[in-house]
């Protein structure tokens, strides 16, 4: 076989029959791999490279060891493992009888993702994969709804990563018009209309910026005729510079993902459509950007919100919770959903206290939020529920209005949350996914190349698939 050659192997060090044939050509190796010390020493998920095989044309044999109980988590680290080492070179994969190897296949796509379309010369991206099973029929039909999530994982990584002077807010709002192919029902609504509707707190983060602000409205409803939708709200700032309250120019750069909430509903509403999801949700995204010039909201103004509320205006770049505002307030309006869930890279005050492995989660209704950790831990994506409370609301009563935007350092995470919950009509079902330290990371993961992750868009479509699907 040319290219490289990936096999599985059980802990305990049993192959299946292909594997056994690959160990039959390069004269034992396989088996002596397995029996050595180098085996034991590997994690599940790992795998270790045999390479120039005697016997063999293909350059490289790898031998990844599996989980005793091999399950959807397990199985995509193995596929990821499979992604690194094939590189650009054609690779074929030996899981004849393996029950998820479609996962693995899911794994391996993932972390085959690179962003260099910018580049002069851009790599040659992921050789041809191959796998060997022994019902491709069945394995093609459990790969297809996976294929419609890797894209969607896709689309929200690409948004996160594209520069703020191609990723305009015009640029952002043309790329979800486009998915009216996919059968998404797409409105943008412009400064205008979202004048006469009354975000004011929206439109107040954009003033300062050349690039018009918008509101773009998502609805794919396939689910039971005339059934509440699951709203999924998120923040989408272009490009945050801190406005007047202007941030430090050390890694204002990485604000190229302040968009990520919106990133992220945007890839879960391209996956429903692609998978025809028999589910009514509705996703709404506010773009705007936060620049400084001499039209820019001050610190110390007072805006007016959708709600009717008025805010004063502490910091400049406590920013995205104006936007989630206003959009809040209009999705529950307009479309009564059975349950609200927003996304925002909000606060770094959320990355001090879980780092970047977990999104913080906030909500006022067990039920549901039981439901998406549950699909967040399905999905091996990183979740941790966060405390809500009255006690936190002194720290942002204003003075000279009804709330002001920020409550300064302590609890900082939970105060912005306590702010959004001021939107939320009462017994409304609401999450609120703090994934400032998720969204976009420094260092590859387990599924992910460095930069962004795509985080939330597994745990939202489980989370569909098991509560809000018919």
């Amino acid at each position: 076989m040319p290219g490289r050659i990936a096999l599985l192997a059980a802990p305990d060090g049993k192959l299946d029959t292909l594997a056994r044939k690959i160990n039959s050509l390069t004269r034992g190796a396989v088996r002596r791999l397995l029996d050595s010390d180098q085996f034991d020493k590997l994690k599940p998920g790992e795998g270790h490279v045999i390479w120039f095989p005697a016997g063999l044309a293909a350059e490289a044999v790898q031998v990844v060891k599996l989980a005793r109980n091999c399950d959807v988590v397990s199985a995509r680290k193995a596929g990821a493992v499979m992604a690194k080492f094939a590189g650009e070179a054609a690779l074929t994969v030996l899981a004849p009888t393996h029950p998820r190897a479609a996962e693995i296949s899911f794994g391996l796509a993932l972390r085959g993702y690179d962003f260099d379309i910018h580049k002069s010369k851009p790599g040659k991206g992921a050789g041809k994969v191959s796998f060997m099973v022994n019902n491709p029929e069945k394995v093609a039909a459990e790969a297809a709804p996976l294929a419609a999530l890797a894209e969607g994982v896709f689309f929200t990584r690409d948004l996160v990563n594209e520069p703020s002077n191609i990723l305009t807010t015009t640029d952002f709002a043309a790329r979800l018009a486009a998915m009216q192919e996919l059968g998404v029902d797409v409105t943008i609504l412009e400064e205008d209309q979202l004048e006469k509707l009354g975000m004011r707190a929206l439109l107040a983060v954009g003033q300062g910026s050349e690039s018009p602000s918008k509101v773009v409205v998502m609805r794919w409803n396939r689910g039971r005729p005339g059934e509440a939708p699951l709203a999924l709200v998120g923040k989408g700032v272009v490009f945050d510079s801190g406005g007047i309250s202007i941030k430090p120019a050390g890694g204002m750069e990485d604000m190229t993902m302040d968009m990520g909430g919106a990133a992220v509903v945007s890839g879960v509403m391209r996956t429903l459509a692609l998978r025809k999801a028999r589910a009514n949700v509705v996703g709404v995204v506010g773009l705007v950007e936060n620049m400084p010039d001499g039209r820019a909201q001050r610190p110390g103004d007072v805006v007016k919100s959708m709600k009717g509320d008025t805010i004063e205006v502490i910091n400049t770049d406590a920013e995205g919770r104006l936007v989630l505002a206003d959009i809040l307030w209009y999705a529950q309006q307009e479309f009564k959903p059975a349950g609200v869930i927003d996304l925002a890279t909000l606060t770094g005050a959320i990355i001090i206290g879980l780092g970047h492995e977990n999104a913080g989660v906030f909500s006022n209704d067990d039920a549901l939020c039981d439901a998406f950790l549950r699909a967040a831990r399905t999905e091996g994506e990183g979740a941790w529920r966060m405390p809500l409370g009255d006690a936190y609301d002194k720290l942002i009563k204003s003075r000279i209005a009804d709330i002001k935007n920020t409550g300064g350092r302590p609890a900082g995470s939970i105060t912005a949350a306590q702010f959004l919950k001021r939107f939320i009509k009462d017994e409304m079902p609401w999450i609120h996914l703090d994934i400032a330290g998720v969204a976009l990371r420094k260092v590859a993961t387990d599924l992910a190349p460095k930069g962004a992750t795509g985080w939330g868009v597994l745990a939202l479509d489980r989370l569909i698939r098991d509560r809000f699907e018919g």
